[in-house]
């Protein structure tokens, strides 16, 4: 049988680099470290504004 080769293509990846996860601990230290913020700031942002990056940076002042 043939094996199925593993597609390289990007999908996804620049759709993932543009959102803030608020529930995961790197992502939020991430943006913590990025804005100076701390996490509590961070979730609270994301909650307010969205999980957009832009739009989440834009809140915490960056």
């Amino acid at each position: 049988m043939a094996v199925a080769k593993k597609s390289k293509k990007a999908r996804g990846r620049k759709q993932d680099r543009a959102r803030v996860a608020g529930g995961q601990d790197y992502e939020v230290q991430y943006e913590t470290k990025k804005t100076g913020k701390s996490a509590p700031a961070v979730k609270k942002a994301v909650k307010k504004v969205g999980n957009t990056r832009k739009r989440v940076e834009k809140r915490l002042g960056r």
